[in-house]
Formats: C-alpha cells, sequence, structure tokens
C-alpha cells in the first residue's frame, strides 16, 4: 500500500488503530501471529552437527585418526578404539566450548538490542523493537532509531539520517502531509521513517506501517548479513603465537621421533607416539579457548550491569589510564529534584525529595502560597509547558519518565497545583524547537484563550542572559542593565555553590500575525524571568570508586555542562578535584588547539560547562599524551568522542540508540562505579588468559621434553601414544577451562594499567613457562628412570611416569593463579578449580586402578610406596620455584 499518499485518517481506518490509545496486549498478540516479530532474516548458520565434524579438520587430528585406523588393520584393535574414543571426546569438549561463546555471543545481542516507545492501552512503554507490528503507534526523538517503517502523524523539527538506506548522509527533514508525488524514492518519502534510520534532531510520532523483511530494510537484508568479526587483537596475536608453536611443537616432534628411530625403537609405535604427541602438545585451540574465556568474563560484566557491545573492549579495559565521565547521572543519581527558585531578587526554597509531587515553598521560612506571587507562577507555568517529561506513579513510587531535569521542573510545578492538562486547556502548543546542545536550549511558541502568542525558552543561565533584553524584576518588566545581569549572575553563582544545577526560563510576546520558522528568530530580544536550582546528590559508591581507579594508576576526569562552581563542588566530594588540579571551563576550551590542550590536560580534573563537541577534543589530547581513554556519553553529539575512545563507554538508561551503537560499553544502571568494575573485571580476563596460556604452554613443554630426554638417554618411551592423548585430555580440559573462571587477586586494581603493546609473555611469563615445564618434563623422567633402574617392568615405569605427570601438571595450575608464588593465594577460592583438579585425579586413578582400563592404557596399579615418589616428583617444579621465590622474598623484607 502507499501509505505515504494516504492521510492520518485513512491509515488509521487501513490498520484499524487508535492514535489516542495504541492498540491493545490482545490486538498486538493477534497482529504477532499474522505478522511475525519485527526481525530481518539472519543468514544461515552452521548446524550443530557441523560444529562438531569441524572439530576433526585439524591436519594432526586427521593424521592421528589415520594411524589408529592403521593401527587397527595391524591388530592393535583396543589401541585403536581407546585413541579414537579420546579425539572424539576432545571434539566433544571443543564442540561445548565453542556453543557456549557462540551463545554468550548471542545473549549479549539480545541484551543490547533496540527499544522504541509504543502507544500501548492508552500509556506509553519501553519495549523490544521486535515485538512491533503494524499499527503500533510511536514516538521519537534525536538519538533514537527508528525501530519500523512509519508513517509520521506528527513532527517537531523532525531530522532522520537515512544514510542507511539511501547513502546520503544528510539529515532529511521531516513533515507529516500526505505525498502526491508518482513513485517517489526512499530518499523523497518526507512524510515517512525507516526502520534502521536515525533521528538526528527533534522529535515526531508515527504510526507502524511495516515491519521484518516487509521494510525498506528488509528489501535489502542481505546486505546485513555480512555480521562484524568478533575477533579481538589478542585473538590474533595468539592465532600468529600458536603457529610459531606448532611449527616448534613439530620440530621437537620430529626430533623425538628421529632420535627415537636412531636409538632403535620401532619407526610405527615412534610414529604413532610421534603424532600423538604432536596432538597433544600443539595449542591449536588457544584462540578458541581465550573466546571461551573472553565470553566467560563478558558474562560476569553483564551481572555487574555492564554489556561489552565490541570484544576488543575486553583486552582494552585493562589498558585504561583515563576516565572521562559524565557528571549528572553517571557519577551522581540522577533523581533531580528543584529545591530553590529564584526570580526578580527574590529566592524561594522547596521541600521534599525526588519526584513526589507533595511539598511547599518557603520564603525566608515562612510557608507560601505560589500561585499568589505572579513570576514564581509564570516561572513554574512556563516550566511545565516547556517539557516533554512525564511523572508516573508505580508500585506507590515516582519515577520519571524522561529526562530528569525536565521532570524536576515538572515536579516543581506540581507542587503548586499546576497540571500539563490544566495549562493545555489555557495554552495550545503552536510550534517547538527541540533542546540542541550546541543551543543549549529548547523553546515552544504558544497561545492562549484570546489569541495572544509567546516565545517560551529554557535554558542555560548564561545562554538565556546573553539573548535577553529585559527582566522580570518586583513584577515589572525592566531593562537588561549591567547592573541587573550582575544580579542575576550572583544568583547563579550562589545557587553553584551550593552545588545547584541551575535552568533558566524566559519568554517574549508576539504579535498574532508573526510567524517565527526558526530557533534563531525565536531566542533573541527575550525577557528573563528566572532561575529554578536543582540538586542531584552524588552517588554514595562513586567516591570509593574513584579512589579505586586512583590505586589503580586511573585518572579520573568530570566532564559536565553544569556552571563550574556546581562542577567544583561535586568533583571535590568526590575526590576527582584534588590539589593542584586545575578546571577549564568550556569557553577556554572553544579557544584551545588540540595541541595547546596537550599542554595542560595532565593537570586538568573538571571540564565545566562544556559541549559534547569538546569532548572530542579531550579524548584526542589525551590519546596524543599516550593515554588509554574510556569516554562516556549519551546523546547523539557525544558519539564522535565515543567512537574516539579507546573504550567509549554509551548510558544503557538515558542513551541514545546513536550513543550505544558507538560504543564499546554500555553501563545499564549509568554508574560511573560500573566503570571501575568493568575495569576491574577486564584486567582479571586479561590475567586469566595469561593464567591459562602459561599453564597450557608449560604442560606442553613438560610432555614434549619428557620424551625428547628419554630419547636422548636411550631409554625406553616413558609414555606410549594413548598415555599421552589422555594426559592432554584430562590436564588441558577441565583445570585449563577452570582457570578461566579464577576470581582476580587482591591487588588487581593497585597495579599499573597495562601498556597496550605488552606482548603475552611479558612480565616473566615466557621464562615461567619454560623454567617450569623444563622441570615437570625433568621431574617426570626422574620418577620413570628411578622405577626402571629399579629393575621394575616397563609398564610400571610408564605408570609412574604418566601419574607424575598428571600430578605435576595438577599442582602447577595453582601455581598458574597468582603472578607471584603458589603460596599467594588461597587454594581452595576457585571451586571450580578444585573440582576440576578432583574430577581430572579421578580419571587418573581410574586409568590406573580400574582392571577393564589397564590393558587399554597399558598401566599397572601403582603400590602406596611409590605414590611418594610420584607426590615428591610432582610437587618438586612447583614448590622449588616457589621456595625460591619466598627466599629472594625473605632476604629483601631482611635488607
Amino acid at each position: 500500500m502507499k501509505f505515504h499518499e494516504m492521510n492520518e485518517r485513512e491509515i488509521v481506518d487501513v490498520l484499524k488503530t487508535d492514535c489516542k490509545t495504541g492498540l491493545s496486549e490482545k490486538e498486538v498478540k493477534n497482529r504477532q501471529k499474522q505478522h511475525g516479530l519485527n526481525v530481518l532474516e539472519e543468514g544461515e548458520k552452521p548446524s550443530a552437527l557441523l560444529i562438531f565434524f569441524s572439530q576433526f579438520k585439524d591436519f594432526m587430528v586427521l593424521v592421528l585418526l589415520g594411524a589408529t585406523l592403521i593401527s587397527g588393520l595391524l591388530g592393535e584393535v583396543i589401541d585403536a578404539i581407546a585413541i579414537i574414543a579420546i579425539v572424539v571426546i576432545n571434539a566433544f569438549l571443543g564442540f561445548f566450548q565453542e556453543r557456549k561463546a557462540e551463545k554468550s555471543l548471542e545473549a549479549l545481542k539480545e541484551l543490547s538490542a533496540p527499544q522504541v516507545q509504543a502507544l500501548r492501552n492508552g500509556k506509553w512503554e519501553k519495549i523490544l523493537s521486535k515485538e512491533v507490528v503494524p499499527g503500533d503507534i510511536l514516538k521519537f526523538s534525536s538519538g533514537d532509531r527508528i525501530g519500523a517503517d512509519v508513517r509520521l502523524i506528527e513532527s517537531k523539527s523532525l531530522e532522520i539520517e537515512e544514510s542507511a538506506l539511501t547513502g546520503e548522509s544528510v539529515p532529511v527533514q521531516k513533515f507529516t502531509e500526505a505525498l502526491r508525488v508518482p513513485n517517489p524514492g526512499i530518499g523523497d518519502m518526507e512524510n515517512m521513517a525507516f526502520m534502521g534510520t536515525l533521528v538526528t534532531r527533534g522529535n515526531g510520532m508515527g504510526i507502524v506501517v511495516a515491519t521484518g523483511m516487509k521494510t525498506a530494510m528488509g528489501q535489502i537484508a542481505d546486505l546485513l548479513q555480512n555480521a562484524e568479526s568478533m575477533e579481538t587483537p589478542l585473538q590474533r596475536r595468539l592465532e600468529q603465537l600458536g603457529k610459531i608453536l606448532i611449527t616448534v611443537a613439530l620440530l621437537l616432534t620430529v626430533l623425538v621421533v628421529g632420535v627415537g628411530v636412531l636409538q632403535g625403537h620401532d619407526l610405527y609405535t615412534m610414529f604413532l607416539a610421534g603424532v600423538s604427541l604432536a596432538v597433544a602438545a600443539i595449542p591449536e585451540g588457544l584462540p578458541a579457548i581465550v573466546t571461551v574465556a573472553l565470553s566467560l568474563g563478558v558474562q560476569r560484566m553483564i551481572k555487574q550491569k555492564a554489556i561489552v557491545r565490541k570484544l576488543p573492549a575486553v583486552e582494552t579495559l585493562g589498558c585504561a589510564s583515563v576516565i572521562c565521565s559524565d557528571k549528572t547521572g553517571t557519577m551522581t543519581q540522577n533523581k533531580m529534584t528543584v529545591t530553590h527558585a529564584w526570580t526578580g531578587g527574590s529566592t524561594w526554597t522547596l521541600d521534599g525529595g525526588g519526584y513526589s509531587p507533595e511539598g511547599s515553598f518557603y520564603s525566608r521560612g515562612e510557608k507560601v502560597n505560589p500561585n499568589s506571587i505572579k513570576p514564581l507562577q509564570q516561572l513554574l507555568t512556563f516550566g511545565m509547558l516547556c517539557n516533554h517529561a512525564e511523572v508516573l506513579e508505580k508500585n506507590g513510587d515516582y519515577v520519571v519518565d524522561g529526562d530528569p531535569t525536565e521532570g524536576a521542573l515538572l515536579v516543581a510545578a506540581m507542587k503548586a497545583g499546576l497540571t500539563r492538562e490544566g495549562l493545555l486547556n489555557q495554552f495550545q502548543i503552536v510550534n517547538e524547537f527541540p533542546f540542541d546542545s550546541q543551543r543549549k536550549m529548547m523553546s515552544i511558541i504558544i497561545k492562549d484563550k484570546n489569541g495572544r502568542q509567546f516565545v517560551v525558552t529554557k535554558g542555560a543561565p548564561d545562554v538565556l542572559l546573553g539573548l535577553s533584553t529585559s527582566v522580570l524584576w518586583n513584577d515589572r518588566q525592566q531593562a537588561m542593565t549591567k547592573e541587573r545581569k550582575q544580579e542575576v549572575q550572583q544568583a547563579v553563582e550562589g545557587l553553584a555553590a551550593d552545588a545547584l544545577r541551575t535552568i533558566a526560563i524566559g519568554f517574549k510576546p508576539l504579535s498574532s500575525a508573526t510567524v517565527i520558522l526558526s530557533e534563531h528568530e525565536a531566542e533573541k530580544d527575550l525577557t528573563f524571568i528566572g532561575l529554578q536550582g536543582m540538586i542531584d546528590p552524588p552517588r554514595p559508591e562513586v567516591k570509593t570508586a574513584v579512589k579505586e581507579c586512583r590505586d589503580a594508576g586511573i585518572k579520573t576526569v568530570m566532564i559536565t555542562g553544569d556552571h563550574v562552581i556546581t562542577a567544583k563542588a561535586i568533583a571535590s566530594q568526590l575526590g576527582i578535584l584534588t590539589p593542584g588540579s586545575k578546571v577549564i571551563e568550556g569557553k577556554t576550551l572553544s579557544g584551545m588547539s588540540v595541541e595547546e590542550l596537550e599542554d595542560v590536560v595532565e593537570d586538568v580534573s573538571v571540564f565545566a560547562r562544556v559541549s559534547p563537541e569538546h569532548k572530542l577534543k579531550i579524548v584526542k589530547a589525551l590519546q596524543n599524551r599516550g593515554h588509554v581513554v574510556a569516554m562516556t556519553g549519551d546523546g547523539v553529539n557525544d558519539a564522535p568522542a565515543i567512537k574516539a575512545a579507546d573504550i567509549g563507554v554509551a548510558m544503557g538508561i538515558t542513551g541514545t540508540d546513536v550513543a550505544k551503537e558507538a560504543s564499546s560499553l554500555v553501563l545499564l544502571d549509568d554508574n560511573f562505579a560500573t566503570i571501575k568494575s568493568a575495569i576491574k573485571e577486564g584486567r582479571n580476563i586479561y590475567e586469566n588468559i595469561r593464567k591459562f596460556i602459561r599453564y597450557l604452554l608449560a604442560s606442553n613443554v613438560g610432555e614434549i621434553l619428557v620424551m625428547l630426554f628419554a630419547m636422548l638417554l636411550a631409554l625406553p618411551l616413558p609414555l606410549v601414544p594413548i598415555q599421552i592423548l589422555w594426559v592432554n585430555l584430562v590436564t588441558d580440559g577441565l583445570p585449563a577451562m577452570a582457570l578461566g573462571l579464577d576470581q582476580p587477586e587482591g591487588d588487581v586494581m593497585k597495579r599499573a594499567p597495562r601498556h597496550p603493546k605488552e606482548g603475552v609473555f611479558a612480565r616473566g611469563l615466557g621464562w615461567k613457562v619454560v623454567s617450569r615445564g623444563f622441570l615437570i618434563g625433568l621431574a617426570t623422567l626422574i620418577a620413570f628412570m628411578t622405577i626402571y633402574y629399579r629393575g621394575d617392568d616397563l609398564a610400571y615405569a610408564q605408570t609412574i611416569a604418566f601419574a607424575t605427570l598428571v600430578l605435576a601438571q595438577l599442582i602447577h595450575v595453582f601455581d598458574c593463579r597468582s603472578e607471584k608464588s603458589i603460596f599467594s593465594r588461597n587454594p581452595f577460592e576457585n571451586k571450580y578449580l578444585v573440582w576440576a583438579v578432583i574430577s581430572s585425579l579421578v580419571l587418573v586413578m581410574g586409568v590406573i586402578y580400574y582392571p577393564p582400563l589397564q590393558p587399554i592404557f597399558h598401566t599397572v596399579a601403582i603400590v602406596p610406596k611409590d605414590w611418594m615418589l610420584v607426590v615428591g616428583m610432582a610437587a618438586l617444579p612447583t614448590f622449588l620455584l616457589a621456595g625460591s621465590f619466598l627466599a629472594s622474598k625473605t632476604k629483601k623484607n631482611m635488607i
């Protein structure tokens, strides 16, 4: 249907909807059954079976399977079946890891899914855009993403950027009149808003006419199938590292096989042992396991109210050295309450907190009726009219739907007994010029019952002062003289000194014939009415979070549009403004180049009276000084700075869709303390990945070296192929994954930020891998030689080596939990690791003592007295180096 050609009544009739009440829940369900969910069809995903079989595509696994087939044909049927069983179990582990990572990423997409405001059963509700149906009434404002194809029925300075559909980046101004143009293109449909496009200015309302694949976006949905890769820089580095390690492991394996053959061992046996060793030793799964570790960490972040939209941000969080944070709502509670009103030289105070409309007005301690004071009544009336917020009662509590500042103005007027319905019976809103972060104002044009028109403007006091030519003083309009301007400024500074945010309100009468087409015409020659001062108390947890960040080497910078005195007061309360730190105002910032800002930015803790455009300059200056910057934001104009920052942080409650899409992290609670928690978790995820790499590679080095040393010493094989594979299964599986769930060390937020170019093997990790691996291999070989030269049979000596190797790795996994030593952490803290180690021990004991498994794994029961040798040699690699660490630490303390 050509909805762009219809008028509002025709569309309502065709779609059987109501612009005043919207659709009922019953009707929504019926339409969802008829039209389906409002989603675009995704490209075909690989089936579970395909993911499972992909676990066998590794070249060395295929070689091993080929070798076991030959083994079976040569009569070694039990060996062949056992090896295949182990490979299949390994494949299942890989399959479950991959599926878990995939589901985690799907959960992230679901959590960050766009929402829309829809009119249902006469009430505006926030719903997921996928639940929208044709006939729904939607409203949207600057920063929102349109959730479906919509025929506009209301447009207030509405502009929409449609580059996703048309390629044209210049926003299109929208109107509501029916179009009679034959076959217009999408870019010409000025009365339509399309799914996926972005509101850049103004606000509007419309009726949903198409959803899902029937939208204009749905017709080009194939362009969206190439989803952005979620691979992180760390994964790419590890993939390259994996290739190097594969080459080294293969060379060492070939060396083991070659030396073994030269020493007289059977070629087939050595080939099978070599392939088994290569399969066990090659860390080809490193990038996949890192994905699992990242996804598990991301799940923990979600529980702490932080959604990671871009996986690389997890790594970058550990490098953050500066957090640039908005004040309002992020460091404060975002529960604005007007406590003071000022007009014409007089100040009134208001009691009552939060958004409850209960409260009274006082002058010098005496209760007053605000409606008997004309300038005060006018201040409150215009504050309520020039406003989009709504106060709702939910479960006995009052909440604001909309901007908290506008909510505070609304509640102040309600305390005076005013209602929006009552005012709209007296005044008609003729036109609106929405709030703009550059103008720092919002204006409406109203008409009273006598036909008189007025411009009403609310915004930043300093801006309104500059546009006002007169002021209400003692209930009379007077010229805005220099003296009067100074008195207004003193009132602003007085309120700001009490940490109050101030909003100014002005007006201008118009002749009935005047038609104003732009905000520039409207917002000049105003009469300054007065100020409303509101408090937004700091969040109690932020002060502690700021201190923890400072201890972690992370500087916190407050960015606010508030008056410099208000900003200083709040920053001092939170411990951000320290002795010697500076405050820079927006007007100063405007006159500075990025290079000039670089010279002073290290000393600045507060930026006040800034616009969102200034944020980008701040980010660049800090980055040029070598900092890794986290930047918060919620508006459309914040998006460039959020995108330019190393970690862009958007607000989940107040943030616009534009800000969220530019961000790499979304705060579900808009709380600064959540950024600190996310950085802590980001550091821990990276450290857990290092732990995993340390454990995996040291174990692999130990496995290769025990075989290599034995061959060089002309000894029999310390381990048979199936034992090598079993060691790999029981030690590289559950314990290694449990390290990814490890809790952060106590001093994780007392260390300096990690340098972004720091290598995986930095801070001595490479030495730990080589030294522990060498000692694990040596200890295993000594245990083997002790039993072998004692005269016991080869199978018994191999069982001792098998048990020693497994136990050495399971002890070593606890050592990997700390950068210091095994003694620096409680081994029972990580219950997942404890249970994983117990499970691995049970599996090892099973193949050693369970008779049906002994012939399969070539093991025999170990007598109790020999367990002393096994445990002693297995503990040696970890406790030898831990003992040397403690000795050096004691020596330092003595010095």
